[in-house]
Formats: C-alpha cells, structure tokens, sequence
C-alpha cells in the first residue's frame, strides 16, 4: 500500500462526493436549478420538491452512490488493512458532498452520502439506519426529523457491530457534522415551522 495509492483514494473520494447529482439531476430533467427555489439546497429533499419525483430519485440513488463507490474504491486500491484509510475515503466523500469544490465549496447535507457510505462499510449498518429514517419519514412526513432520528441511532448502532474506536469516532463525527448541516431545520422544527414531506411537491 503505497503513499500515492492512499493519497489517490482519499481525492477520488472527494472528488466523487462533490459531484453535485441533485444539480445535474434537476437542470437535465426540467430545466430547474434547486439553488434558486424552494431551501436552495441540491439534496434529495430539495429537488424533490422543485424538480420532481424523477430528478428526486436519481439525485437520492446519486448521492448513495456517491458514497459506496469511494467506499469501494479504497477497498479496491488499497486491500486489506487499510480499514482507517477507506473510513477517511468515506468521510471526504461526505465533505465534498457538503463542501462541493464545484459550487465553491457549498453543497447539501450529506445524509444521502452518508447512506451510502455505512451501506458499503457494513450493509446491516447502513441498512439499519436507512430503515430507521424510512420509517421515522413515513410517520412524521419530515425529511429533516427522519435524518435527525436516523443518525441520531447510528453511532449507538455502530458500537454495536464495530465496538471499534476509530469506527465509533467516525460515526459520531458524520453524526455531528448531519445535526450541524441540519441547525436551521432544528430551529424550524422547534417553532413547527418546518415544511412536510411529499412526493411530487413543487416549492413556490
């Protein structure tokens, strides 16, 4: 495992999660850029609203790829053992997503990336806190308080399946920075003022 191996996955894995889909996603198939309507946000939510149920479902399996891909590039260049690299090929991803080097450094939430990531560390994992955020969005019909619950589970969830320090401190960092992209949608729902989610929903 050499230096400019590791090197190269961790830019590949920021380089991937700065790809904006949610952008590419609404401007190929309506025409729409999600900065300029509804949050102004290029996540999933977002661009469900402005673009659409199409344009919402591929920047949602875009962004998941996203992060299971620099997932599975680290494992690819750089075998076994290098565990505590691929974790930070995984993390970058999620910071390009959130820090986009092609909108200046601006971006989503990374929940969607984050998704991705956990599914491709450990599918029970991520698969877990998906359910969790499933579930929690088919109940209260709020994308924000779904993420908020979902990554609230995840660093308890993770020491159950990896009581590993270096994998618990990854969880618990991804969790801070998700509830730190999330502080406007926390204030909001705290005065009941935050919107619901639905499919096909168009922001005005």
């Amino acid at each position: 495992m050499s230096t400019l191996a590791i090197l190269g996955v961790l830019i590949l894995g920021y380089v991937l999660g700065s790809i904006p889909v949610g952008l590419l996603a609404a401007r190929w198939i309506t025409g729409t850029d999600p900065r300029k309507a509804g949050s102004r946000n290029i996540g999933f939510t977002n661009v469900l609203r402005v673009a659409g149920n199409s344009a919402g479902a591929l920047t949602l399996l875009g962004d998941m790829g996203k992060g299971v891909a620099a997932v599975l590039a680290g494992r690819l260049f750089l075998g076994a053992g290098a565990e505590d690299w691929i974790l930070a090929a995984g993390g970058l991803a999620i910071l390009g997503h959130v820090f986009s080097i092609f909108l200046r450094f601006s971006g989503g939430k990374g929940v969607a990336t984050a998704f991705g990531v956990f599914l491709a560390l450990d599918p029970i994992l991520g698969g877990g806190v998906i359910l969790i955020w499933l579930i929690s969005l088919a109940l209260w019909r709020t994308s924000s308080l779904a993420a908020i619950i979902a990554f609230a589970s995840l660093p308890g969830m993770t020491w159950i399946r990896h009581p590993e320090p270096v994998m618990v401190c990854f969880a618990l960092g991804v969790t801070a920075l998700i509830y730190y992209r999330h502080t406007e949608n926390i204030h909001r729902l705290i005065k009941g003022g935050e919107p619901k989610f639905g499919m096909g929903q168009k922001a005005k």
